[in-house]
């Protein structure tokens, strides 16, 4: 796996029952998509255990697996509660495979503040990639995510200078 590109994918909210919510859904499945087009080898999957478990890494490598991305490109990182961590505590599971490049899954309300924790954290990343489409509808729930970027954008510049 040395030198070869890995998607990172971001953790969102595990249902009860283990039902992987749409956003975690929608994110899995655009990384299982990367890995079958090639355009990744490998799917580190981020997330701990929210208010339902299993860990976010856990449903998305379900998902993955579900759709045929094979056990053995799989990684987990099960501990990380937020976007911060989901970065800093992937980058030394990147290291120990030898990532030479690292694609961020996201949605593309996340994305921006995604990318400016990558960069202060000092990963060089693509993308983000966002995982939702035009033929993703608009609900109410979107709306409250991407408005709660802003100040979640705003406090992790404040935070995270560096």
């Amino acid at each position: 796996m040395r030198g070869e590109r890995v998607a990172l994918v971001l953790g969102a909210a595990v249902w009860a029952g283990g039902r992987a919510s749409p956003t975690l859904e929608r994110r899995a499945l655009h990384a299982a998509g990367l890995w079958r087009s090639g355009e990744v080898s490998a799917i580190l999957a981020s997330g701990g255990v929210g208010r339902h478990g299993p860990s976010e890494a856990a449903v998305i490598a379900r998902l993955c697996r579900k759709a045929g991305v094979p056990e053995a490109v799989l990684m987990l990182e099960e501990r990380s509660t937020s976007t911060e961590e989901n970065l800093r505590f992937s980058l030394p599971l990147l290291r120990e495979v030898g990532a030479g490049s690292v694609v961020i899954v996201t949605d593309g309300f996340h994305a921006p503040r995604a990318r400016l924790a990558a960069r202060r954290l000092g990963l060089a990343a693509l993308g983000p990639l966002g995982s939702d489409s035009p033929r993703v509808p608009l609900s109410a729930n979107r709306v409250k995510a991407g408005l709660r970027e802003v100040p979640a954008y705003l406090w992790y510049a404040l935070r995270l200078r560096g």
